[in-house]
């Protein structure tokens, strides 16, 4: 796979629009507020803002910016999360002169504040049985050092974070899978982040992961 620097602008503004094209469904899902897609397209877009005024700083400085500025702009539960996630991916890119297809994993994990492994049970359990499920149970015993036998987890415990999102850019680009083994993938990740305290930050959350992960996909093939 390719190394190629990231423009931040860039990967933050697809987020914004493809949480723009969700912004009704998030907002039905949120069954408290019902403004949960409106607040996460405005975060996404002050993040896409903070980007662009800063676009010749370093990423750490970039995302610290943005951090700051969405506490200042923003006052939701989900744009705190955010906040929050950006000061993480900022404090972990400190001395980092631009940020890669390879350390984006990094900036994807701070963001969402997904724990460093997850669970192997939490994939194997949500991949269906067709040849799709075979190709991920192949993709988890390499990821694992172990064979993974298709819907029975027989692998060590946990997987590594970083290796788990490069195996979604795999799939991404080889698109040699169906939608539900991604999805796996996308909700191990999700499970045990920071946005995993309601159904509808999963599943904003899911969104903003997918959407990061089909646009770096995108980057490395140029």
């Amino acid at each position: 796979m390719a190394t190629q620097n990231v423009d931040l602008a860039q990967l933050f503004g697809t987020v914004a629009t493809a949480l723009a094209q969700n912004q009704s469904t998030l907002n039905q899902a949120d069954t408290y507020n019902h403004d949960h897609g409106d607040n996460m397209v405005e975060i996404f877009e002050v993040i896409t803002q903070a980007m662009k005024e800063k676009s010749s700083a370093a990423p750490a400085d970039q995302l610290a910016y943005a951090s700051e500025l969405l506490r200042a702009k923003t006052k939701s539960g989900s744009a705190k999360l955010y906040a929050e996630g950006l000061s993480d991916a900022s404090s972990k890119l400190q001395g980092k002169k631009a940020v890669t297809t390879n350390t984006a994993m990094t900036l994807i994990q701070a963001l969402l504040g997904a724990q460093k492994k997850v669970p192997t049970s939490t994939l194997t359990s949500k991949t269906s049985t067709d040849t799709g499920a075979d190709l991920l149970g192949s993709l988890l015993g390499g990821l694992t050092g172990a064979t993974t036998t298709k819907s029975t987890g027989k692998s060590p415990s946990k997987i590594d974070i970083n290796k788990l999102l490069k195996a979604g850019m795999s799939y991404v680009e080889a698109k040699q899978s169906g939608s539900s083994d991604l999805d796996a993938i996308l909700n191990a990740v999700v499970s045990t982040s920071r946005v995993s305290d309601s159904d509808y930050h999963a599943q904003s959350g899911a969104i903003v992961a997918n959407t990061l992960l089909q646009a770096l996909t995108r980057m490395t093939s140029k």
